[in-house]
């Protein structure tokens, strides 16, 4: 199917060309003329502007908008409102808070459009691995869309189904899920970050408390110079803890075991901080989730060789660099 995807920086590009790839038609739209340019040289259809973009889409009009969560993918939507037509569908497949969902989508419905929100993971490797999908719609909006769905997500990618759910079957095992209504897609991704930011402070606490093992005091009985990318390494295979965070810290600390290209300000996203107000919001114990994230805020005025780990880690997964440090505090 053809549609138009607006934004195309890290995430946005690479979704482009899985869809050319998949036999989708691509309407390109960026406020960067020479990342259109580009794009269209990979067999994308340019445009000179939003409303250009959706000039060039057969109706019903199917327009994905991959920008930054905030003012920027406000501005989209509110300018989607006025070129979009009944039955038109428009798919924030951004960071975006889902409460922000629930009010862009009743604008829109106003107007006869339809909303869909998609939680998007799977970072700067999704071009080749594919993209997890988190999907919050209508049904009839999901069905229409489904078709893109299908050709982003990962599909088995060789991963047998959990033996409980044998001859269940589902798109959940594909990669990709209709959550819920409006909303439910970036909730559930908001909680998929969240507890990604407790994993991360998991393993770069371990690793941290190892790699301080080399200078406990003498007065303890024991000290140990551990090679922690030899353990990282080892912990890849067999081990309970195995994750594709733990294959980003592996060759992070086998380049660099000190990690220097790291200063350890670790920024949050905005998810993490979403998760706990919903904890709060739920009366839900959220412990560990809300250590992680207040550690994140410490960590960009003192920083750990833990929190270089958890740098590594972002930029393993996303793309993610980190902020210059501010004066004083690096």
């Amino acid at each position: 199917m053809k549609l138009a995807m607006v934004g195309l920086g890290r995430m946005g590009a690479n979704m482009s060309r899985r869809l050319l790839r998949g036999g989708h038609s691509v309407v390109a739209s960026d406020r960067s003329d020479a990342a259109v340019a580009g794009l269209a040289g990979e067999g994308a259809q340019a445009s000179t502007s939003l409303a250009d973009a959706v000039a060039k889409l057969p109706v019903p009009r199917v327009v994905w908008v991959m920008v930054p969560a905030g003012p920027a993918t406000e501005a989209v939507f509110q300018e989607l409102a006025g070129l979009l037509s009944p039955g038109d569908i428009a798919i924030d497949g951004g960071n975006s808070n889902f409460k922000d969902d629930i009010r862009r989508a009743a604008m829109l419905a106003a107007k006869g459009i339809r909303f869909v929100d998609v939680g998007t993971s799977g970072g700067v490797w999704g071009l080749e691995r594919g993209y997890c999908l988190m999907i919050g719609a209508e049904t009839d909006a999901f069905d229409v869309v489904e078709p893109i769905l299908r050709t982003l997500a990962p599909g088995g990618s060789g991963i047998a189904p959990s033996p409980g759910r044998q001859g269940r079957g589902g798109s959940a095992e594909q990669g990709y899920l209709h959550c819920g209504g409006v909303g439910a897609g970036h909730f559930v991704k908001m909680i998929h970050n969240g507890i990604e930011y407790g994993l991360m402070q998991a393993y770069a606490e371990g690793f941290d408390i190892m790699r301080s093992a080399a200078t406990t005091p003498s007065s303890l009985g024991y000290r140990y110079d551990f090679n922690l990318a030899d353990i990282a390494e080892l912990w890849r295979r067999g081990s309970v803890v195995t994750s594709w965070l733990l294959d980003l810290t592996a060759d992070a600390l086998a380049r660099d075991a000190t990690l220097s290209e790291y200063s350890g300000v670790v920024q949050d996203s905005g998810e993490g901080r979403w998760t706990v107000e919903a904890a709060v919001d739920q009366a839900v114990p959220a412990e560990v989730l809300t250590a992680a994230l207040f550690t994140r805020f410490r960590s960009r005025q003192d920083h750990t060789f833990g929190e270089k780990i958890l740098s590594a880690m972002r930029r393993g997964f996303g793309g993610h660099v980190e902020p210059p440090s501010e004066p004083g505090k690096g």
